[in-house]
Parts: structure tokens; C-alpha cells; sequence
């Protein structure tokens, strides 16, 4: 049985920037530790897992169509990133707790910004310049491309190389893990950094009126879509994803950024500081199905529907996750 979460045990996650440069080093430093480490799931039956870090990877893509756009969005990812910071403590000699990128502190300039600055106490920067990236579009939106598209440049991760995916952006139809699974294909990180991106989806004003949402229902849309759909095709959520390249934009395997952890992280953060506000009608406020784009015959999600974890954790209820200070976790955020 898990020991209670007194004032005492609590640990606190911080901002990247607020982080020594050894306390970043550190982190960064553990992340390359677990992408040495042998993994769990078998090679056989998952060709592109080839270490622990892919691990976190494959078991996103494997629960990718329930965890998005779903009931299952905030509690599973609460779950997932508490797994990785565990792993990074457990397994890699990391001191610290996973830190959080705090999206308005940077919109105007990622670039500048102390995760994607290109130093060795960053998250690594932008990608070699690749003039056949794209633009995106979407409802009536026009994305303009980021200022990179090729392999990350500089950094601690500028030589880490990826083993999963990539997966279409097409959501439609989907009953099934696309193409191309588990297959193996190493690539680089891909890094275009795009400040229209952070400017328009993750700035204060957003994150002001993601904080005022009245209810559930409310927080989830402006979490996953400013302004609301069919006006718009990004929220916060997919803001931080579309701003950062490739790697990140891939639904199914983008926890193979670095950054990924970092930035649920954050959507961790204010979704727990938006349930303290209101104990009574928000802590454990359910709203959504357990299939993504929650479909007419999804189920609903309660707090006794179980969450899984493949190689990472046994089945969790939804209800052990809905507190960061209860069933096993323990943390807060500055």
C-alpha cells in the first residue's frame, strides 16, 4: 500500500527554466540513458522497439485511438508521464522530478527560450533548414511553416535517432493501429521551430481562458481546439506538438521528442490547478468515451474504467489519477 502524501513527501515539479544547468543536464542526461537501455517489450513481435525509451513510445502508439481527443486524454497521460519520470529516477539515476515547459514564458521566440535554445542544458533547437516543408492547413486555418524541417542541429539530442512511425495525419476512420505499427525505421529528430504556432495557440491569453472554463466539457475544447472547431484546428495541446516539427506532429509516436514530456507535463499542471479551484464539482469531473473523437457508441468513461499500460504499469482506474496527491502520486508544481 502506497504511503499517504503528506506535506512532507511531496515533490514539486518545476519550469525548465527555473532548473539549474546541472539539475537540465541531469534530465537530459537520463532521457539518453533510458534510449541505451534495453527494452521490455519484445523485439520479435515490436521490430522498431529497440530500448526502453521506446518502450514509452510504442505503448502511446498502442493506446493512441483510446488516450486522444477522448475521456481518456487527461487521466491516461497523468498516468503515462508519472511512469516516465519514475523510469528516469528508477532506472537512470535522475535526482530530480520531470519539469514542465511553460508555453507563454517563450511564444514570441522559441528559439531563445532555454528548452530549444541549442545549448547543452536545452532540450536541443531547431532542425537543419528543409525547404520542402510545408505549410498546414486545416478548417480555416493556414499553419505557415516552422524555420526548420531537417534533423535537429545542435544540443544533447542532436544525434538521437528515432525508431517509430511516421504515422498519416488522417484521423478518419480510424478502428485500428495504422500503418506502419511496429516496423522499424530509424530517423532523426526532426525539429522545425514555429513561433506562429506558440504565438496564436499557447499564449497567456489562452492559457487565461483555458484556466476561466466553466466546466469539463468547456476545458477539454479549449484544450484541444482555439477557437472551438470548425473555426480553428489547434489548442494549446496541439499547439505545443505543431510547434516543434515532425516528430512532434506525429499523433501515435510523438513522445519520441524529448520535449513531448515536458509539454504534457504542462497540460498536467493546469488541468490539476484547474480541479483545485473548485474541489467539489471539478476533481472528479469525467467527460468523453474511451475511443478517440468520442463516437456515438463509445463508451463512457467513469472512474472505474480501466486504463491501461502495456509494459509500463498493471490496469489503473481512472478514479487513482484524478488527484496528483493521492493512490501513489505525490506531487505539485510551481
Amino acid at each position: 500500500m502506497a504511503q499517504s502524501c503528506t506535506a512532507e513527501r511531496t515533490t514539486i515539479r518545476k519550469e525548465w527554466g527555473e532548473m539549474a544547468p546541472a539539475e537540465r543536464i541531469n534530465y537530459t542526461d537520463a532521457v539518453l540513458c533510458l534510449s541505451r537501455k534495453p527494452p521490455r517489450l519484445p523485439t520479435a513481435e515490436y521490430p522498431g522497439v529497440r530500448s526502453r525509451f521506446d518502450d514509452f513510445v510504442a505503448t502511446h502508439i498502442n493506446y493512441t485511438l483510446h488516450v486522444h481527443y477522448s475521456g481518456l486524454f487527461l487521466p491516461w497521460h497523468r498516468r503515462f508521464t508519472w511512469l516516465w519520470e519514475k523510469a528516469l529516477r528508477e532506472e537512470c539515476h535522475y535526482t530530480g522530478y520531470l519539469p514542465y515547459w511553460n508555453w507563454p514564458l517563450w511564444t514570441s521566440d522559441l528559439h531563445k527560450s532555454p528548452l530549444f535554445d541549442c545549448s547543452e542544458t536545452s532540450l536541443s533547437g531547431d532542425g537543419e533548414y528543409n525547404p520542402g516543408e510545408q505549410a498546414l492547413s486545416g478548417g480555416n486555418v493556414t499553419i505557415p511553416r516552422g524555420s526548420g524541417g531537417g534533423c535537429a542541429r545542435c544540443g544533447p539530442f542532436k544525434d538521437f535517432t528515432t525508431h517509430l512511425g511516421p504515422f498519416s495525419r488522417d484521423l478518419s476512420s480510424l478502428t485500428e493501429i495504422p500503418s506502419p505499427k511496429f516496423d522499424y525505421n530509424p530517423q532523426c529528430l526532426n525539429r522545425s521551430l514555429n513561433n506562429f504556432v506558440t504565438s496564436h495557440y499557447n499564449n497567456a491569453t489562452i492559457v487565461s481562458r483555458l484556466m476561466a472554463s466553466t466546466d469539463i466539457v468547456d476545458f477539454q475544447t479549449v484544450m484541444d481546439h482555439w477557437p472551438p472547431r470548425p473555426d480553428g484546428v489547434l489548442g494549446p495541446h496541439g499547439g505545443g506538438h505543431f510547434s516543434l516539427g515532425a516528430t512532434m506532429q506525429d499523433l501515435f509516436a510523438s513522445p519520441q521528442d524529448p520535449a513531448f514530456m515536458l509539454h504534457h507535463c504542462m497540460i498536467d499542471r493546469l488541468w490539476a490547478m484547474w480541479q483545485s479551484r473548485d474541489e467539489m464539482n471539478r476533481r472528479h469531473a469525467l467527460n468523453g468515451t474511451t475511443t478517440i473523437l468520442n463516437p456515438p457508441w463509445g463508451q463512457q468513461v467513469t472512474l472505474d474504467t480501466k486504463m491501461e499500460f502495456g509494459v509500463l504499469d498493471g490496469p489503473r482506474r481512472v478514479g487513482e489519477v484524478m488527484s496528483p496527491t493521492e493512490h501513489g502520486l505525490c506531487y505539485t508544481y510551481t
